[in-house]
Formats: C-alpha cells, sequence, structure tokens
C-alpha cells in the first residue's frame, strides 16, 4: 500500500483572456477542376468553378468496359477518373458525397461551418463531420438550403468531435433539386494560447547528402534499428526483388541532380501490372519519420514534387517499416504536374492513426504508365511540447473552466514513489473542483487532449484505493465531490491515486428503485416508407421497389411512413455531458414480434444522434433490458432517448414498465422512481410527443365524421361508420 505525503502546486485559474475566431480550413471550388475528393457512388459536376449537385434525378457509373450501363454524358474527377451520368431516373436514388476533407480538429472541440451555396428548390440536406467510419464517428447537422437564383451564405455547428482530422459529407439522399456549391469554410471560437515552436525532424530532406556520406546506403527497408535514419524510400516494380524472386522491396531513394545543380529524390516508376487494386503500389515514395506519433500529435508536412507526366496519387499512413501498412488515409490524393509544386499542411494524427511513423505515397493509384516521380525538401515538423504529468481541472457546477494552457505539473515524491499534484487551494472553496484532466504533454490543447491518461474505474476518495490507467484521448475524470484534491500517478505500475483535502461530502450509492409505471403505446399501423429511407440504402430501395407488394409493407417510392411515426421516449431530469456513464434497464413486451431502433435526443423529437442502446427486440413474453449506456461526443447535452416504434408496419402495442436510468455508480438517479413525467409517447404520424397519461395524451380532438383510411387507438383500421376517437393522417378526432 502507499501513502501518501506532501502536498504539491496549486490550481492555475484561468486569466479570462478573449477568445479569437480561428478560421481552420477553406475550400474553395474556383480553384479545382473537378471533384477533388473520394468518390462514393456519386460525383458532383464542375460548372464554371461550381461544385454542382443535379440531384437525385442521375446517378454514376465508373466509365469501364464492363459497365453495365453507360452514357453520353461522361463527368471526371481531379485525378481523372470518368463517371458515366445517367438519367433522369424513374424514381430518385439516395446519394452523397464530401464537401471538405482533411480539416484539422481538435478533440472535445465545437466548430461552425459556413458554405455559399444555393439550390433550385428549398431543401434539408443532412451534412455529417466524421473522424473515421465505424459507429459514434461522426457528428450530423441539417442544413436548410433555401430556394433562388442568388448564392447565399449559410451556417450550422457540431460540438463533441472526437478525431483531430475530420471530413464534411453532404447527404442530401433523395432531394432532386440541383445544389451548386461555391466554398464551405470550417472555424471555432478559441481562446488565446501560448505560442508553439515547431522543431524539424527530418534529415537530410534537401537530399544534398548522398545516402553512402550518411553511411546508410546499405540501409535495409527492414531494419529496425536503422531504417527511421532514411527520410527518403522509394520501390521500383522489379527493383530489389528478394531472394525468391517473387517482391521486390523498398530501398533508399535514388538522389539526382538537375540541371541547376539541385539535388531530388527520385523514383523511376516501372509500369505498373500486377493484377487489380494491388497495381496501384507497384511503384510508392515513402516520407519516413525518425519516430512514432502518437493520436492527437499534430505534424506540419512540406516537401516539393514533380513527375514526368500529370496525375493523382493517394496517401496511406505506414507503420515503422515502409510498405507496413498502417491506414488508407493521410495527406489526401497529391495531384502531380510537370513543375515543381510545394504541398505545406497540418497532419493531425486521427485516433486510427496511432503508430504513424512514414507517410506512403501510391504512385500507380490512377495512372499504370512508367512515371517519373520527383520529390525534394522534405520537411517534417512537430510541436515543441512540455513533457511530463500534468493535471488541470473544471468544476461543472461552478463553471471553473479547464486551464490547459497552465496545467499543473506533478512533481516526483521520494517518500510516496509516485508523482504528485494538488489542484484546488486549501480554505478557498470558489477553487474546488469535480472533474480532472492528466495529460502527459503540455503547451497546446489539442496535444494536451490527445495525450491524457484514464483510470479503469470510479474514482473513489482513499489513499490506499489504487486504479490501473491506460492512455486515452480526451480522458475527463470525474471526481466523487468537489473539493481540493490530490493526485498520485505510479508510472511504474501504471496506477493513479485520488484523496480528497477538503470539500463537499462525497456522493454516496442511492438506493435506487424501478418506476413501477407500466408505459404502453399503441403503435399505428404505419404507411409505406417514404422515399427518404432510413439508413439510406440504395439496394433495400431497389429491393423494395421490386417487390411492392411485399409481406413486409416496403413498397414503393412515393408513401409516407417512417419509422418513427410512433415512439417512445425516456427523458432524464437533467441534460448529459459526453462520456458520463450511465445505466438503463427496464422491461419490456409487445403484442407482436417487433424491433425499435433508439435514437438520442435533446428534448423528446429534438434528434441528436442515430444510435442510442442499439436495437431492442419485442416479443410477446416479458423480457429484461439492461446495459450501461456511455454519452457518446456526438451526443453531448443530450436529454432523452428515443425508442423509433414504427419500424414494422403493423400496428402494435408496446409495454414498458420498472424502468430504472441511473449514474453506473449509483450516486443519482436520472429520472423519479415513480410517476409518469419522465416517460414520452408519440402514437401516429403528425403527432407531438407528450407526457404518458398526461393531461394532453389525447389532443387535437374535434367532434368530426371519421375520414377513410381511419384508425382506433389500437391501431386497428375502423370504416366511416366507427364511433369513438379515432386516427386519420396522425390527427386524432373524436367521430359521432
Amino acid at each position: 500500500m502507499k501513502k501518501l505525503f506532501t502536498l504539491f502546486a496549486l490550481l492555475a485559474m484561468a486569466i479570462g483572456a478573449k477568445a479569437e475566431w480561428v478560421e481552420d480550413y477553406k475550400i474553395d471550388y474556383s480553384t479545382h477542376t473537378a471533384f477533388p475528393f473520394y468518390v462514393m457512388g456519386y460525383v458532383p459536376e464542375w460548372i464554371d468553378g461550381v461544385m454542382t449537385d443535379p440531384g437525385a434525378n442521375f446517378k454514376f457509373v465508373q466509365a469501364t468496359e464492363d459497365a453495365a450501363e453507360t452514357s453520353d454524358v461522361i463527368v471526371k474527377t481531379e485525378a481523372g477518373v470518368e463517371y458515366y451520368k445517367i438519367g433522369p431516373l424513374d424514381e430518385p436514388a439516395w446519394h452523397q458525397y464530401f464537401i471538405a476533407d482533411g480539416i484539422p480538429t481538435e478533440l472535445d472541440g465545437s466548430y461552425t461551418v459556413k458554405a455559399m451555396v444555393k439550390a433550385s428548390e428549398a431543401c434539408s440536406i443532412n451534412v455529417n463531420m466524421g473522424w473515421g467510419w465505424g459507429d459514434g464517428q461522426q457528428a450530423s447537422a441539417t442544413v436548410a438550403i433555401p430556394a433562388g437564383d442568388e448564392f447565399v451564405e449559410v451556417e450550422w455547428q457540431y460540438s463533441g468531435i472526437g478525431g483531430t482530422s475530420c471530413n464534411l459529407v453532404a447527404q442530401p439522399g433523395t432531394v432532386t433539386a440541383t445544389i451548386e456549391w461555391k466554398w464551405v469554410t470550417v472555424s471555432h471560437n478559441q481562446k488565446p494560447q501560448r505560442p508553439v515552436e515547431w522543431v524539424e525532424n527530418i534529415t537530410n530532406g534537401d537530399a544534398e547528402k548522398s545516402w553512402a556520406e550518411l553511411g546508410l546506403a546499405d540501409v535495409a527497408y527492414n531494419d529496425m534499428e536503422n531504417n527511421f535514419k532514411i527520410c527518403a524510400w522509394g520501390k521500383e516494380k522489379g527493383v530489389n526483388m528478394d531472394e525468391a524472386g517473387e517482391a521486390w522491396n523498398p530501398f533508399p531513394a535514388t538522389i539526382e541532380q538537375e540541371e541547376d545543380g539541385n539535388h531530388f529524390f527520385v523514383v523511376h516508376g516501372k509500369e505498373a501490372t500486377t493484377e487489380g487494386d494491388a497495381s496501384a503500389w507497384d511503384n510508392q515514395f515513402w516520407i519516413q519519420s525518425p519516430k512514432e506519433w502518437k493520436s492527437g500529435t499534430q505534424l506540419k508536412i512540406k516537401f516539393r514534387y514533380k513527375a514526368s507526366k500529370d496525375v493523382t496519387v493517394a496517401t496511406q499512413v505506414h507503420h515503422q517499416t515502409p510498405s507496413d501498412y498502417l491506414i488508407w488515409h493521410a495527406i489526401g490524393d497529391i495531384s502531380f504536374t510537370t513543375e515543381w509544386q510545394t504541398f505545406d499542411n497540418t497532419m493531425s494524427i486521427a485516433d486510427d492513426m496511432g503508430g504513424t511513423w512514414s507517410i506512403a505515397f501510391q504512385l500507380n493509384q490512377n495512372d499504370k504508365e512508367a512515371i517519373d516521380f520527383c520529390f525534394d525538401d522534405l520537411s517534417w515538423q512537430n510541436m515543441k511540447l512540455d513533457e511530463g504529468l500534468f493535471i488541470a481541472a473544471s468544476n461543472t457546477e461552478t463553471g471553473i473552466e479547464y486551464d490547459l494552457d497552465n496545467a499543473t505539473e506533478f512533481v516526483y515524491d521520494e517518500e510516496a514513489q509516485a508523482y504528485v499534484a494538488t489542484v484546488g487551494t486549501a480554505g478557498d472553496q470558489a477553487t474546488w473542483v469535480n472533474e480532472v484532466m492528466i495529460s502527459t504533454v503540455r503547451g497546446n490543447d489539442a496535444a494536451f487532449k490527445g495525450a491524457t491518461l484514464k483510470p479503469s474505474g470510479a474514482i473513489v476518495n482513499d489513499p490506499d484505493e489504487w486504479l490501473n490507467y491506460t492512455e486515452s484521448a480526451l480522458a475527463k475524470i470525474k471526481l466523487p465531490a468537489a473539493g481540493v484534491w490530490t493526485v498520485s500517478v505510479d508510472t511504474e505500475n501504471m496506477q493513479m491515486n485520488f484523496v480528497k483535502v477538503e470539500g463537499e461530502e462525497d456522493k454516496q450509492p442511492l438506493e435506487i428503485n424501478p418506476n413501477p409505471t407500466v408505459v404502453v403505446v399503441n403503435g399505428l399501423e404505419r404507411e409505406d416508407l417514404k422515399d427518404e429511407w432510413n439508413d439510406g440504402s440504395l439496394n433495400v430501395r431497389e429491393e423494395a421497389d421490386e417487390n411492392p407488394d411485399d409481406e413486409h409493407g416496403l413498397g414503393g417510392p412515393g408513401h409516407d411512413g417512417q419509422t418513427w411515426d410512433n415512439q417512445f421516449w425516456i427523458m432524464a431530469n437533467r441534460a448529459l455531458d459526453a462520456g458520463e456513464s450511465t445505466v438503463i434497464s427496464f422491461k419490456y413486451r409487445a403484442s407482436r414480434e417487433a424491433k425499435t431502433t433508439t435514437q438520442d435526443h435533446t428534448t423528446p423529437g429534438n434528434y441528436l444522434w442515430w444510435n442510442a442502446l442499439g436495437d431492442v427486440n419485442f416479443t410477446t413474453d416479458w423480457q429484461e433490458f439492461e446495459t450501461t449506456f456511455v454519452v457518446p461526443s456526438q451526443a453531448n447535452g443530450m436529454q432523452s432517448i428515443a425508442f423509433n416504434m414504427a419500424e414494422i408496419r403493423e400496428a402494435c402495442m408496446y409495454e414498458i414498465k420498472d424502468v430504472i436510468w441511473k449514474l453506473d455508480d449509483d450516486t443519482e438517479s436520472l429520472i423519479d422512481q415513480e410517476g409518469s413525467n419522465n416517460f414520452y409517447v408519440k402514437e401516429g404520424a403528425g403527432t407531438s410527443p407528450h407526457v404518458f397519461g398526461g393531461d394532453d395524451a389525447v389532443n387535437s380532438v374535434v367532434n368530426n365524421t371519421a375520414p377513410t383510411d381511419t384508425y382506433n387507438l389500437a391501431g386497428q383500421r375502423v370504416t366511416k361508420d366507427y364511433k369513438g376517437i379515432v386516427v386519420t393522417k396522425g390527427r386524432k378526432y373524436l367521430a359521432k
């Protein structure tokens, strides 16, 4: 067991520096000649320097010899890939496309996007800001574009970003309007930070000394003790074969001299003949870093480049050994010309790029000819940061914000055999804190957040309780109570300990009982799904169109149904922060087998994020559901979980009871333990969420004759002679 002795350092308070507006990224489409991004099945056209989406009445098929469909109209990407423009179509086809890529972002950051755009018809489209392609790696926003002949500036926001390099993907879905884009900017409001010094890492980046002069001429690509000393590696098809004569390996890139005396690196690419996609890397070039880089790191990459013909190549990230693939994305596509150009940009190491050592250029991504590729003035700079252990703190109740720039440094205590720091000032309640972040670097907010340490469990105020920890980006550690805290970190055993010096009483576990309310949702029969399919999957749409009378009621286009026409919400008594860990449990059954999907909302009906608890599959027997739900970054500020109860077309009665929603340490129940104020329902398209069992449970009831296509409250279709409360087109009537 360890004991704590001396307290060190005081929390540095924020000095109230004024924030400033920072533009992180801008793309002016007029500076491009064609679509410059990765194609996701749809290719916006370039018309007079304007990126033009002709709408969902068209689709695009790559123009190859075996293309099933052809057209007289061909659209090219900036990489030179050709696509047939097919249309007008009989029915709209769901579509999406990039509008920006390589946006440098900060973990947990909030960003404002502005675009100069116009549309032939007023429309609303979804735009995702993404930092990966897995679940929970995108933030979503709905963007309204007015109709008009003139371009207008539209603006929207994102928060809780979980990556350090993002893209923007526009998803017009089945919108048929023509949408034109002039430019897009991404900005954020940032408090001033200390000036950052950038340190050069690459040596011999100007190629003025030969590998022989540096004593590196014979270094092999898989020599783990020396390969990082070479900044430029090349691979040419058929050159430097392995002993079996079956593969060709990377070698120190050739250094040559131009007529003016300038030395440069070159790969004399041979014709790419390997079968399939593998031919893209028949010839390659690598810029090799001298060290490995963690997620959250920012690097400045700079180099000059040209080729013997105009061509665009893709880039990847590799591990230490050139050709040891890590991830498919790096610094984007690079368009070579026969004249020297300069690449100069900041590269953020995203979550899936941790372990980056080198950037690989896929020299035959778009052209299989023999091409010479030239590089010069290679530069790979990183921020000069304070290294060690640092702690910053906040109080989410009183408004003390993190001041990462002035984070307190831990000091090693010989007797405690640990690094120790104290946050908060003894005797001053105004400085009490209830949350901390511990990082291995200081000097830049993004770098600090990317190098934090995360304990293995909830914090306990006990000098003998040590928690294991791991490295984890953006680890905010919630304390059991606000106060002055001493934190100890044992780096040898990777453990940390927390002791409260003074402060509030520690929150004690509560006796939390299930809410006994039995919520009944009489889900009405749903119309056939409308054109805007929930998952945007074209193949599902096509299957439905081919089977308009299938038993699932998917039908063809032109219908009004949505999977959220019937809904149920569990609403917390407060908004939740990203990262809060909660437990949800309940019992549930239905009048028939039915699946519901779940979403994160703010208040009921105000959508925030598409994935909450996953799917919940109802049967006619009572089942028990329990899961730990950690609020994702995309759902920061959420307050309710929505169950979409029109995933099946048929009318269905759902029952849910004995609901618990609590913090996972049992210190707070997020809902009342009796009554129905935390439960909202929506029964039928066009109705609004209302408290279950409340006075507005039957709303908009008027004396009228029941129209046709009418249902009772059990979801059964009734005739016009039916008497009582009925529902049609989402409205309730009292039929007499």
